[in-house]
């Protein structure tokens, strides 16, 4: 099966086989429409793509999408500017994996903010790619032309992020839902999750969304199987609706500094889900308030 049939925006999610058939140019469910990019996002990690990646994909390091010392989102001009450079306008299909799913995701809800229309996650990354036995390829693909424009407005969904003061009156808001993908450690405030984040706690107000393994901030096991593929889609609606949380609620993930968060909005945007965004600042930027947090460095 190449794709999730218990998703309503199935397509985004395709299978290591669905990926290679269309490499191979064969005949695909649910083609891209058009022109199509494949990419590896990394954190860091661009000796390691150079050394073996999916044949064809380019690279794209997270380093370009956010910025010390909160690790934001980079600005608008910036983030249009890197989707022009990687030959992306608005109507470009989007393939993204990663060796760590959260860097895709990360990227993922950002092309989405930005307007990007097709843009998929390759379900198990590149573990997965690797188990299905695939090939890898070495060195760098051949470049592709910038696009000229975008074509369309950017960013096209600005209510996929907010910001701290937009976190504040949302917890305000009857149906409004500030949702923690942190470890339970993290939330009780026995670990700040972070080397770069001294603080120890959570937002007050904020509903427990759950994350994964104590100890581990790349960890979704809540939300994933051991081999990194999505967990089915009721599974993870029951575990917000423990946390109070529905799909007509305007609702916002957050984490430390929005990888995890990412990955959470992903899966409820794939569900369908529409009032949904990304606090971006997360706890690195709220705890910011309590002295003497800080949240500069590098990431773990």
């Amino acid at each position: 099966m190449h794709f999730r049939p218990d998703l309503a925006r199935w397509r985004q999610l395709p299978s290591p086989a669905w990926l290679a058939r269309l490499l191979d140019g064969a005949p695909v469910q649910a083609a891209p429409a058009g022109a199509w990019r494949l990419f590896e996002v990394g954190c860091d990690s661009g000796a390691a793509y150079l050394a073996g990646h999916i044949p064809g994909a380019a690279y794209i390091d997270t380093n370009r999408l956010e910025r010390q010392p909160l690790w934001n989102k980079v600005s608008d001009e910036a983030l249009l500017a890197l989707l022009l450079e990687n030959g992306i306008g608005h109507d470009t299909t989007v393939i993204l994996y990663g060796r760590n799913s959260l860097a895709a995701a990360r990227a993922a809800h950002l092309m989405l903010y930005a307007g990007v229309a097709d843009v998929r996650l390759l379900d198990g990354g590149l573990d997965g790619w690797l188990r299905a036995g695939h090939a890898l390829q070495q060195g760098a693909p051949a470049p592709v032309p910038p696009a000229a424009a975008f074509g369309a407005a950017f960013p096209a969904r600005p209510d996929f992020l907010i910001d701290t003061a937009q976190a504040r009156e949302l917890l305000q808001q009857a149906d409004g839902a500030l949702v923690s993908i942190r470890t339970w450690q993290e939330h009780v405030g026995a670990t700040s999750g972070y080397s770069y984040i001294e603080a120890r706690g959570d937002i007050p107000g904020a509903r427990w969304g759950r994350a994964g393994n104590d100890g581990d901030v790349h960890s979704m096991s809540e939300y994933q199987h051991a081999d990194g593929t999505m967990k089915p889609p009721a599974e993870i609606s029951a575990l917000w609706r423990q946390a109070g949380v529905g799909p007509g609620q305007r609702t916002a993930f957050y984490c430390g500094t929005g990888w995890r968060a990412s990955l959470a909005f992903f899966y409820a945007w794939l569900m369908a889900w529409e009032r949904i965004s990304v606090y971006d600042g997360g706890w690195c930027e709220w705890s910011r308030v309590n002295p003497p947090a800080s949240c500069s460095g590098s990431r773990p």
